[in-house]
C-alpha cells in the first residue's frame, strides 16, 4: 500500500510505499529526503499543501517570536520531530506572519499545537510541553483513532 507524503523541502506530494517510509525516500521533484527530522517552517501555502495532501498526521506548533514559553518549547518541539519522524510531520506556523491560519483555527493562546489527520483537526493542546509530553500526546491521540 502506498501513502502520499508531502516533501519537507519543496512541498511536492510523493507517493511512497508504506514499507519504504523508514528508508528515507527521496523526493521525485527536488531529490531531497521527503521526510525530515526537523520541524518545517510553514508559510500559509506550505501549511495548506501539507494539510490537504499529506497522509501522514500533521502536528502544527503555533508560536510567535515574542512569546517566552514558545521560545522555551522550540527545542523540545524539534526533539519531538526527531522522535516522531516516521509517525507524523511536525510544522511550525509563526502567528505573526501566519495570522490568517491562526485566525482560521481560532488560536487564542500560544504556544498551541493542533494535530491534523486526513486534513481535519483531531486534537489540540495549549501551553509549553516537553518533547516526551509532545510525543506521548501525539502517540496516544493517534492510538485512539485520532480523536
Amino acid at each position: 500500500m502506498t501513502i502520499q507524503v508531502v516533501c519537507a523541502h519543496c512541498a511536492r506530494p510523493n507517493r511512497i510505499p508504506e514499507s519504504r517510509l523508514t528508508d528515507d525516500p527521496k523526493c521525485g521533484a527536488c531529490k531531497q529526503p521527503v521526510i525530515d527530522s526537523r520541524p518545517i517552517e510553514m508559510s500559509e501555502a506550505v501549511f495548506l499543501k501539507h494539510l490537504q495532501s499529506n497522509q501522514l498526521p500533521l502536528v502544527v506548533d503555533f508560536w510567535a517570536p515574542w512569546c517566552g514559553p514558545c521560545q522555551v518549547m522550540a527545542p523540545e518541539f524539534a526533539k519531538a520531530a526527531e522522535q516522531l519522524k516516521y509517525t507524523a510531520t511536525l510544522g511550525k506556523v509563526n502567528t505573526e506572519t501566519g495570522q490568517q491560519i491562526a485566525g482560521q483555527f481560532s488560536i487564542r493562546s500560544i504556544p498551541a499545537m493542533i494535530l491534523f489527520q486526513n486534513g481535519r483537526e483531531v486534537a489540540r493542546m495549549a501551553g509549553a510541553m516537553s518533547a516526551a509530553q509532545i510525543q506521548q500526546w501525539v502517540q496516544s491521540t493517534l492510538a485512539k483513532g485520532g480523536a
